[in-house]
């Protein structure tokens, strides 16, 4: 039986062509898929695509779309093996973080890519990536269940956990990076899955969450930075959860008015997750004078959370209700593969 996958495209690079007497890129028919991308044909898959009204710059990604994308899987889950979702690269991985939380118990593939370049331009990394992507959403183990059941990125021969990813760079075609975690496949000759890293099939039953808090403000730590921005940002109306980028492993000034005006937040029922500067690593409170004294007015450790999966993983819990001490205990437990076990 032929396996059936649905293909989103949201907006974003990978679905443009130019338009041939403006010049002006504009998305192509995905109806007509296989006409753009013949070599689709020779895999034998049901095909079928949905395209958003309008197309959105990826820059223009906002948490109500990734709501939006939740119930497209959701309504079709069962008819369906797996899901590629075309997506604009700046904002990708957010996306693929919000998802792997909204989507509870996934028991299929739903993997995001893009490209640097047009589908329509001579030298496109769009067709390797978009095929392979189908390819990837479509594998399955002998007993028909899915290869790879979770959110996923693939680029530049590279399939991701989805919320491990950072974008790391704007102009070559290896555009991400996953700093903490290994690929879970690369396409060579063949594609090589490494089984050993990606999630098991889910024992519980798929689930759709269908609500995001936005109370999620961040700062990046800087030298120089002055009292008054600083508290400016703690002082934000409806902050819930301030993701703080300290330096190394969660460092931070220990300036008295720093650390002052930190403990009054925290002493308000709010939240600070300290999450690393660096692109690899972990959060260690406690390992250096400058974060001890962060771990002691309550500041909690992200560990080695990418910034994304930090953000979109405050909405997630946020939406779910979870506030004081039980959402400080889920934001550092494990959910769907983002953080390494403590």
């Amino acid at each position: 039986m032929s396996r059936r996958i649905l293909i989103i495209y949201t907006g974003g690079t990978i679905g443009m062509i130019k338009d041939p007497e403006s010049g002006i890129l504009r998305p192509f028919d995905l109806d007509r898929i296989l006409q753009q991308v013949p070599e689709l044909s020779t895999f034998g898959y049901t095909l079928d695509a949905k395209t958003f009204e309008k197309p959105i710059d990826s820059s223009n990604m906002q948490p109500a779309i990734w709501l939006e994308l939740a119930s497209i899987i959701e309504k079709n889950y069962a008819a369906y093996n797996g899901f590629v979702i075309l997506h604009g690269s700046d904002t990708m991985a957010y996306t693929a973080s919000a998802l792997s939380f909204l989507l509870q118990n996934l028991g299929k593939s739903v993997v995001l890519t893009g490209s640097q370049l047009p589908i329509g331009h001579v030298r496109t990394d769009a067709k390797e990536n978009l095929i392979t992507s189908i390819e990837i959403a479509a594998a399955a183990h002998a007993d028909g269940s899915s290869r790879v059941p979770e959110v996923c990125l693939y680029f530049d021969y590279q399939l991701y956990r989805g919320n491990r990813v950072i974008k790391y760079n704007a102009e070559k075609f290896e555009a991400f990076h996953s700093p903490n975690h290994a690929p879970l496949a690369e396409a060579g000759i063949r594609i090589r899955y490494h089984d050993n890293y990606i999630l098991p099939q889910p024992k519980g039953i798929f689930k759709v969450h269908h609500q995001l808090g936005t109370a999620v403000g961040s700062l990046k730590l800087f030298p120089g930075m002055s009292q008054a921005v600083f508290e400016a940002v703690l002082h934000a109306p409806d902050l819930s959860v301030l993701i703080l980028e300290g330096y190394g492993a969660g460092n931070g000034p220990t300036a008295q008015w720093f650390l002052s005006a930190l403990s009054t937040f925290i002493k308000t029922g709010k939240t600070v997750m300290a999450v690393t500067q660096c692109h690899g690593g972990s959060v260690e409170l406690g390992k250096y004078e400058t974060s001890a004294q962060l771990l002691q007015i309550g500041v909690i450790s992200g560990h080695d959370l990418t910034f994304e999966a930090s953000v979109t993983k405050a909405m997630f819990l946020l939406g779910q209700g979870f506030t004081g001490q039980r959402l400080e205990n889920e934001l550092q437990r494990p959910i769907c593969g983002e953080l390494s076990k403590i």
